[in-house]
């Protein structure tokens, strides 16, 4: 991923924000009325728009250093999702078992963190790649592990990096924990935030895109 500011949006806004996950599926309806239905993409995209976070002027104004920081859509950056940013439910507090990253065959020593939705065969893995590194917690057969003996986290990439003397052995299974952010950008060019019409209540539209490795 180029051009990424490994910062995160204030989070007091982002927690006003608005947004979600977004499908874009292909529905071709067929001369017998049926439809043909096709997922354009293995998986959504998040968007969000943190006007709606807005409370006060130096809101505004700390949103506007850090829309200037980042040039505006050029960088990109963490941003925590009021919805979504746990490996458990939003008032869950992760536990190592959350959810299932792999099985060892002795010599791995690589685990990418990723975050199930659904139940198989429908289910979907969604990759976590920027996790909240002292919030992780690992399990390899329902042990925990220990951090910085066992393992360490790879914040650019979401990966579990298993220390040569805890590689999990051949059919172990890793499991883990965390709180995570999404990777996003400004979706916009241009900011534009109207005195008058912040204190009438109206307010600007700011969004952000999820940033796909």
């Amino acid at each position: 991923m180029n051009a990424f500011h490994d910062v995160r949006f204030p989070v007091a806004i982002s927690f006003g924000a608005t947004g979600g996950p977004e499908r874009r599926n292909e529905i071709v309806e067929l001369t017998s009325g049926r439809e043909k239905r096709n997922a354009r993409h293995a998986l959504a995209r998040r968007y969000y728009d943190v006007g709606t976070g807005l409370r006060s002027l130096d809101d505004v104004h700390e949103v506007i250093a850090f829309f200037e920081a980042r040039r505006g859509s050029l960088h990109g950056f963490r941003f925590r999702d009021p919805f979504d940013m746990k490996s458990c439910a939003p008032s869950g507090t992760p536990t190592a078992s959350d959810q299932a990253i792999g099985v060892g065959d002795g010599v791995a020593t690589r685990f990418a963190l990723a975050k199930t939705y659904g139940e198989a065969p429908d289910a979907v893995l969604r990759p976590i790649t920027r996790p909240v590194a002292d919030t992780v917690l690992v399990g390899v057969d329902g042990v925990l592990q220990q951090t910085s003996l066992d393992f360490a986290i790879d914040s650019a990439t979401g990966e579990v990096v298993f220390e040569p003397q805890a590689v999990p052995a051949e059919g172990a299974v890793v499991t883990a924990g965390f709180e995570f952010d999404v990777p996003v950008r400004f979706d916009i060019e241009r900011l534009s935030v109207s005195l008058s019409a912040f204190r009438a209540g109206q307010i600007p539209t700011i969004p952000l895109v999820e940033i796909l490795a």
